[in-house]
C-alpha cells in the first residue's frame, strides 16, 4: 500500500471515530456523563404490585386509627381520618418515592374506597376516596413526585379521602340513623354516637385532619430520607 493510500485510509478512519464521538456526546449532558433514562409516564406491573402492598400496609394503619378511636365513644369516631393521617405518613411516602408516578396515589385510595363501600359505608364513602387522591396525585405531580412541600399538602389532601364514612354523620343524619338501626344499634348508642355532631366537632374535626397530616407526612419524608433511603427501599 502507498503512503497515500495509508493516509487516505488513516483521515477516512479518523473522521469516522470523530463523527460517532460528537454523537454520542450529543446523547450526553455537558458534563459527559449519560443522560438520564426518561421517566414511564404509565404505572406498570411491577408498580401496581408495589401499590398494593403499600396499600396493604395503609389498611393496616387505618385499622389501627379505627381501634384507637373506638376506645373514645362517640367522639371519637369523627377523628378517624386524622389519627390515620398521623400514623400512616410513613406509608404514603414511602409509596410515593418508590412508585413516583401519577396514578400510584389514585391507586391507593380507590382501593381504600372500593372496601369501604364494599363493608357497607355510604357511596360518599368512595366518592371521596376517588377526589381527594386524584387531587393529592395531582398535587405531587407539579413536584415530580421529589418536592417536599408539595407532597406534603398532597398528603394533608389525601388524608381527606377518609372523610365519607364520617361526613354522613352531619349531612345524612336520617339515613344514617337508618342504617344504624337496621344493624341493630340500640337508641342509647345512636344518642352517644350523635351528641358530639354539631358545627363545632365539624370544623375540629377537617382542620385536625389538616393538622395531624402535616405532622404525619413530615415524620414519613424523615423516615424516607434517614432511615428508607439507607435501607436501598427508595429509588
Amino acid at each position: 500500500m502507498t503512503p497515500t493510500s495509508n493516509a487516505t485510509s488513516n483521515a477516512t478512519s479518523n473522521a469516522t471515530s470523530n463523527a460517532t464521538s460528537n454523537v454520542t456526546n450529543d446523547a450526553s449532558h455537558p458534563s459527559g456523563t449519560p443522560a438520564p433514562r426518561p421517566r414511564r409516564a404509565r404505572l406498570s406491573v411491577p408498580d401496581l404490585v408495589t401499590i398494593g402492598v403499600f396499600t396493604a400496609l395503609y389498611f393496616v394503619c387505618v385499622t389501627v386509627a379505627t381501634f384507637a378511636c373506638a376506645v373514645v365513644a362517640g367522639f371519637g369516631s369523627v377523628f378517624l381520618p386524622a389519627v390515620a393521617a398521623l400514623v400512616s405518613g410513613p406509608v404514603f411516602m414511602l409509596m410515593v418515592a418508590r412508585v413516583g408516578r401519577f396514578g400510584g396515589i389514585t391507586v391507593m385510595g380507590v382501593v381504600l374506597g372500593l372496601f369501604l363501600l364494599v363493608s357497607g359505608h355510604f357511596a360518599l364513602s368512595f366518592v371521596t376516596s376517588l377526589v381527594f387522591p386524584v387531587l393529592a396525585d395531582l398535587v405531587a405531580l407539579l413536584g415530580r413526585y421529589r418536592n417536599r412541600a408539595l407532597l406534603l399538602v398532597s398528603y394533608v389532601v389525601f388524608g381527606y379521602g377518609l372523610t365519607g364514612p364520617i361526613l354522613p354523620l352531619w349531612f345524612m343524619k336520617d339515613a344514617y340513623v337508618a342504617s344504624l338501626e337496621a344493624r341493630g344499634k340500640d337508641a342509647a348508642y345512636i344518642a352517644d354516637l350523635f351528641a358530639p355532631i354539631n358545627a363545632g366537632s365539624f370544623v375540629a374535626a377537617m382542620a385536625a385532619i389538616a393538622v395531624c397530616g402535616v405532622l404525619g407526612g413530615w415524620f414519613g419524608r424523615r423516615l424516607c430520607a434517614k432511615h428508607f433511603a439507607k435501607a436501598g427501599l427508595v429509588r
